[in-house]
């Protein structure tokens, strides 16, 4: 069982100590991480408050000025940087799309650095101020400095979990974090797990989660939520699945995650439960940035691709730091064949977390399109570098290296894919096909006892007969691969091939050449049931292949 804080202990304390900081990020305005001081400030404050309810921000700073208090300090500069921030989006709603969208900056954060950065150095922050600091920092590009001051806000204020979750977006790797000296406080233990499912430390998190359970948050939803990401997160869709089902029955007006749930049914092409799911969340908020990246989904199985990129660039509209948003819509891009379109996408998803290996796997996927295959293998390798152990990364490696003429580092990729546990079942094939061209017959040999020993999908065979039906000819073989040839013209994309290899061996046959029974085919290509129709391999180039 994973070592959790000692606070933990005490659940009264701990529910008591969500209840006070709820109600000092309600007053404050951060309904997202949801007692009054100086009395002079008090009629300001409340006038005030009700204007930033309204979204009249200036009008609130306004009135805010010179007020003393921490509470009230915290609402001008929150006013004044949220005024910014709708200024900012006024402007670019109906002249510029959601790409060009990200790139205006908020004209008020430059000078709300500079009054805050005198505040910090004078020690006259709260945890509040600190946090909303940080964020003027984030927002200007100074990630080191704005670790820094999240890093302070937490220990400033240790309840107030948008601290935590702003840190998370900037720590890239499991190094940084055990570098930060974070507060000994029963908050962390939820960071984390958090931070262990976001940087694929999948085991981790699961012991993490499974003793945040066993101490007393068994009902809640939120570690049930985390716990299917997380399993989402190493492809096991089944138990991925079954979590958020059973999530939906405990909480079934829910919102939040299920654009994840939506990535998993699109993965299964359950079309039926997908639209289901549409058509309920758009009954319950159709106008929340989940629920337009579903319906996004829902096209994109439909194959309506510019109706799915449409709602995908609503959800950004919503919320520009959508990361499933801006990766999707370069999905979609992709398909419509607008590569420049899905680099700028794919681009913005980094900025907004360089630990997105689809948006790297995806930029790696264009370049290769586009027959740059330098730039595809600089992308590749960091989507591999953030799933060091997922095959399709590695397959994907060695193709670049076969492409660039460096034939040893493609071998390694393939054998270091296969080891890993090849999901697309590519890794050999790949492997064998090297070895013919290097001319090494062991290694070749040795692919294709593996190949045989493989149980392939339907959609894999027809490729694994046309190799096995040549390694078998070149090896005079003709028995066997007779058989491989008279099996591949089942399939439309290895007919012709077939049909040719039949040709081969009866010409060599008819020149009394003997044939070998020592090898027999393996069972898995037996002759499949006549009314199944063979499918297509999905090219490593198809973006479907990849969990949205």
């Amino acid at each position: 069982m994973a070592a959790l804080s000692a606070e933990l202990q005490d659940l009264v304390r701990v529910k008591q100590q969500l209840v006070e900081i709820q109600e000092q990020c309600r007053e404050r305005g951060l309904v997202h991480t949801s007692r009054t001081e100086d009395a002079q400030d008090l009629d300001a404050l409340c006038l005030a408050k009700s204007y930033f309810d309204l979204k009249e921000y200036d009008r609130a700073a306004y009135f805010l000025r010179g007020c003393r208090s921490q509470k009230a300090y915290f609402l001008y500069m929150y006013s004044r940087y949220l005024s910014g921030e709708k200024k900012k989006d006024d402007e670019t709603v109906d002249s510029l799309g959601p790409l060009e969208k990200g790139q205006v900056r908020n004209e008020a954060l430059r000078e709300l650095r500079v009054e805050l950065s005198k505040k910090h150095s004078a020690g006259e922050l709260d945890g509040f101020a600190l946090y909303l600091y940080g964020v003027v920092l984030r927002k200007l590009d100074l990630l080191k400095e704005a670790v820094d001051i999240f890093v302070a806000a937490t220990h400033a204020l240790p309840l107030h979990w948008g601290a935590w979750l702003e840190l998370c977006n900037l720590i890239t790797n499991i190094e940084m974090l055990k570098s930060l000296s974070l507060p000994d406080c029963w908050v962390r233990d939820f960071f984390m797990a958090h931070m262990y499912t976001e940087l694929q430390m999948i085991k981790e998190a699961l012991q993490k989660y499974q003793s945040l359970m066993e101490a007393g948050f068994a009902k809640s939803t939120y570690i049930i939520s985390q716990i299917a990401v997380a399993y989402h997160n190493i492809r096991d869709i089944d138990q991925a699945l079954d979590l958020f089902n059973e999530l939906r029955e405990q909480d079934p007006f829910r919102i939040e995650n299920m654009d994840t749930f939506s990535n998993l049914l699109y993965v299964r092409s359950m079309k039926p439960e997908l639209s289901y799911l549409a058509h309920n969340l758009v009954e319950i908020d159709k106008y929340r940035v989940e629920t337009c990246c579903v319906i996004g989904n829902y096209y994109s199985l439909r194959s309506q691709h510019e109706k799915a990129a449409l709602y995908f660039q609503r959800a950004l509209k919503l919320n520009p730091r959508c990361l499933g948003a801006w990766t999707l819509m370069g999905h979609e891009y992709m398909e419509m064949k607008n590569t420049s379109a899905a680099i700028q996408a794919y681009r913005h998803a980094i900025e907004v977390n360089k630990r997105d290996y689809r948006a790297w796997y995806g930029l790696g996927q264009t370049y290769e399109i586009l027959k740059m295959p330098f730039y595809s293998l600089y992308y590749y390798r960091k989507a591999h570098q953030l799933r060091p152990n997922d095959s399709r990364m590695l397959v994907a490696l060695g193709e670049c290296y076969e492409k660039l003429s460096q034939q040893v580092e493609a071998k390694k990729c393939y054998w270091r894919a296969y080891s890993v546990g090849d999901v697309e079942r590519m890794a050999l094939l790949k492997l064998a096909g090297l070895a013919e061209q290097r001319r090494e017959t062991s290694a070749r040999r040795v692919c294709v006892l593996s190949l045989s020993q493989e149980q392939l999908e339907h959609a894999e065979v027809s490729t694994a007969l046309r190799y096995l039906g040549q390694y078998y000819f070149k090896n005079k073989l003709y028995d066997e691969a007779s058989l491989c040839a008279q099996r591949c013209c089942d399939y439309n994309d290895a007919r012709e091939e077939g049909k040719a290899l039949l040709r081969q061996i009866s010409a060599v046959r008819e020149q009394g050449e003997p044939s070998s029974t020592d090898l027999s085919l393996p069972s898995v290509f037996n002759p499949l049931s006549s009314n199944t129709t063979p499918v297509r391999r999905v090219s490593p180039l198809d973006l479907s292949s990849v969990t949205p």
